[in-house]
């Protein structure tokens, strides 16, 4: 019995023999070693893409540009100003006792994340009203944007003058020959921005902003006021004497 199992077995392997190698004589591209050449193919592709140069798409940083001319982009005397003042402001305040009571119509502007008031300000005080807080702080925010799309260090703008009272235009006038007796501070539709002076905000450990020169903080500043006042915001006056910007809401 087990020879027979054997010879049936080996009968087997031998027919299957057979019928490989007449396959193989009829057809002989069968054995052809078609996968070797499809290796090689692939592993010339990859070859390829390994050499080619990977090109990494690189940040875009937006030019500090800055405004062609001061004078001609913000040419906003008094009397285009003092109009909208008149408009869109309070009745003109005696004293700082009697701001104390006007203060439902203005609003305190003395802190803000978007700008800081300067500490040497002596001349005015810090309302604004609602329609010039607003604006005030759309500058602040637009100047932060502004310098981040533009990979500078961040600042902030310090505001220089605010809402002066009757008493605070009197002081003024004796020591600045240039303030107006009708001058639209006392409206508290109008403020100003040093373009001499920024504020550096620290990083979140702590460490000093990176110095930045005012030679590149101010055209920055200059192109959100020009955008500002090309969309009908505000009047923007560019002072030279007093290194800043007098703006009015409009």
């Amino acid at each position: 019995m087990r020879r027979l199992k054997k010879r049936i077995f080996y009968g087997l392997c031998g027919g299957t023999v057979a019928v490989l190698a007449i396959v193989r004589a009829c057809n002989p591209g069968v054995v052809q070693p078609g996968g070797e050449c499809e290796v090689d193919s692939v592993s010339e592709n990859m070859t390829e893409v390994v050499q080619k140069p990977v090109v990494l798409e690189k940040k875009t940083r937006h030019r500090v540009m800055g405004v062609h001319s001061y004078e001609e982009c913000f040419p906003d005397l008094q009397e285009v100003q003092i109009v909208a003042a008149q408009r869109w402001g309070v009745r003109p305040v005696k004293n700082r006792e009697e701001a104390e009571h006007r203060k439902q119509d203005l609003v305190y502007v003395g802190a803000n994340p978007n700008f800081c008031i300067d500490r040497a300000m002596r001349q005015s005080i810090p309302y604004l009203v609602p329609r010039a807080s607003d604006l005030l702080q759309k500058i602040g925010r637009n100047f932060i944007d502004s310098l981040y799309i533009k990979d500078v260090p961040v600042h902030r703008i310090i505001v220089s003058s605010v809402l002066r009272t009757e008493d605070d235009v009197a002081r003024l006038r004796r020591v600045n020959g240039n303030a107006s007796e009708q001058s639209c501070h006392r409206y508290g539709t109008t403020f100003d921005i040093t373009y001499v002076r920024f504020d550096p905000v620290h990083h979140a450990n702590g460490a000093p902003c990176e110095y930045v020169s005012d030679a590149i903080l101010k055209p920055v500043l200059s192109e959100v006021l020009r955008d500002l006042r090309q969309q009908g915001l505000c009047y923007v006056k560019h002072e030279r004497k007093q290194s800043c910007f007098h703006i009015t809401v409009r």
